[in-house]
């Protein structure tokens, strides 16, 4: 936002023989008759050049100026930095959903890949995407890897029961079924914005 100092090439705290000597020389830059060929445009700059020394050459009108410029540019200020905040806000509420749905995905045993297309679903960024779910992933085999006890060399095997062949491959397959169909479900879900 351009100022009546902007207009005329001179700061804010310009004295007054800084502010005659600035008029007079944007005046004659932007005078009609120096402008040939665009005469309507350098009249219009003109007018405003007059205004602006008319209340910068005037102290009362010059305070009243700088006041009224003051109190505009603080609200100015303000507005941007409540803006830029809840911004801000926004980002982080944003990313603490992505780690969420992250963490739901890897905890549910889904590999990294598809904690991946779940967050890309969810409309996050492709490399902030990756680092989520890398650091999903990661988490949640570091868990595993701690809830696993370290057998004792002394101890022996314990025996595993028998089971017929047919039985463990109807529980295999069924197992398999459910991983596949909640993968589609992550998915469909995922791409909807639809959580189950």
């Amino acid at each position: 936002m351009a100022t009546l100092y902007d207009l005329l090439g001179v700061s804010d705290d310009a004295s007054d023989t800084d502010i005659k000597r600035a008029y007079r020389r944007a005046a004659m830059k932007a005078h009609p008759d120096r402008n040939m060929g665009r005469e309507a445009a350098a009249h219009a700059q003109f007018q405003e050049i007059k205004e602006a020394y008319a209340i910068l050459s005037d102290p009362a009108q010059r305070r009243v100026y700088d006041a009224v410029y003051a109190k505009e540019m603080g609200r100015i200020a303000r507005e941007e930095e409540e803006a830029a905040r809840k911004q801000e806000a926004a980002r982080q509420e944003a990313y603490a959903r992505h780690v969420s749905v992250a963490m739901r995905f890897a905890e549910q045993g889904y590999n990294r890949d598809v904690v991946f297309g779940v967050l890309l679903a969810g409309d996050c960024e492709s490399q902030l995407a990756g680092h989520i779910a890398d650091g999903a992933v990661a988490l949640h085999l570091s868990r595993q890897a701690d809830n696993v006890t370290p057998r004792n060399a002394a101890e022996p095997d314990e025996a595993v029961p028998p089971s017929s062949s047919h039985g463990a491959g109807d529980e295999s397959q069924k197992s398999d079924d459910r991983r596949h169909a909640n993968l589609f479900s992550a998915i469909w879900h995922g791409m909807f914005g639809l959580h189950p």
